[in-house]
């Protein structure tokens, strides 16, 4: 098994628990470089005509496992000293993290456990299989999730990443928008999805450093909009049932996810899922790019608050593309 390149035991021993820096996440860039995808970003004169904005995409559905998700998951896999990584690794996911999380453990060669709930995305489950995972179900809610993690962790050795809140996966997720900056120059707003957090925290981070002046937006369905009800109110208030088309999204906002955005100071954007499935279906036919709803959130808020981009530079993350095909005629009747 490869050793974890520049990474302390000390140092580790907290890396999970502490909240990241700027400088875990040029650490995070370094660690990834030669596992992850550096993915192009697109521009459509199509959609800046229609969103009144000139608009770069930075699209993350052609990372490796069709998700943002492999930066944090190979991060964290790759930062665990030797003796800590044999043990292997646990998680819960509906989807896209778990599979991160299979292929990242599998390019260390250490086992992968993850807690799936009853009614996930059966493709995605397909693909966290495929990828060499261990799969351990449960019934859909966050406590099931938890409670079936801490007993796989206790019955295997193996270390928790968490989808969202374990810094090392927030550090790795903000290599995204680490690139889309350094590509394409500041911009005056960026618009990320929100699910659990660790995306757009990690792209909070980035800003902060990069591209101070710019503004950010999370974009949110009204299903699960704990993250709007919780900037709003100066506290998490994450007691709800999702009720989304947005299956990577249904995540309760992350305690160091929370504590970043509010200090970015992070405007939600609500949408629906109606407004989420025409902007999908734009980036579809528009674009040629085959998105999930959940990516497909951003652009449907840009459309939906256009007076807030008119004129504007405004750059993106595309999430996802892990589209479940079987569900597609019956998803596209929403918009």
């Amino acid at each position: 098994m490869a050793r974890a390149p520049g990474v302390s035991m000390s140092r580790m021993d907290t890396a999970a628990a502490t909240l990241p820096t700027f400088d875990d996440v040029l650490d995070a860039a370094a660690r990834i470089a030669r596992l992850a995808h550096v993915t192009p970003v697109m521009r459509s004169h199509a959609l800046d005509s229609l969103a009144d904005c000139s608009i770069a995409f930075k699209c993350e559905h052609l990372q490796r496992t069709g998700a943002f998700k492999f930066r944090g998951a190979c991060n964290a896999v790759w930062a665990l000293p030797d003796a800590v990584a044999a043990r292997g690794v646990v998680t819960h996911s509906s989807g896209n993290h778990g599979a991160a999380l299979a292929l990242a453990a599998r390019t260390r060669g250490i086992a992968c456990h993850v807690v799936v709930p009853t009614g996930a995305v059966a493709t995605k489950l397909a693909a966290i299989e495929a990828y060499g995972a261990t799969l351990h179900r449960c019934e859909p809610t966050i406590a099931a999730r938890e409670a079936r993690c801490d007993a796989v962790q206790r019955e295997t050795g193996a270390t928790l990443v968490h989808p969202y809140t374990d810094a090392r996966v927030i550090a790795g997720q903000a290599t995204a928008a680490l690139e889309l900056i350094n590509a394409c120059g500041e911009f005056d707003a960026l618009v990320v999805p929100v699910g659990g957090g660790g995306l757009a925290s990690g792209t909070a981070l980035a800003m902060a450093r990069l591209a101070p002046r710019c503004r950010l937006f999370i974009a949110e369905p009204a299903g699960a909009a704990d993250t709007a009800r919780s900037l709003a109110a100066g506290e998490r208030l994450v007691d709800f049932v999702p009720d989304t088309i947005c299956d990577g999204l249904r995540g309760t906002l992350g305690a160091p996810n929370f504590s970043i955005l509010l200090a970015q100071g992070a405007h939600a954007l609500v949408v629906d899922d109606a407004d989420t499935v025409a902007a999908m279906r734009l980036l579809w036919t528009r674009m040629k790019q085959v998105v999930e709803p959940s990516s497909a959130t951003v652009l449907a808020a840009i459309l939906r608050h256009r007076e807030q981009f008119a004129g504007l530079h405004v750059g993106v993350i595309l999430s996802g593309g892990n589209v479940d095909l079987d569900d597609l005629s019956q998803l596209f009747q929403l918009s």
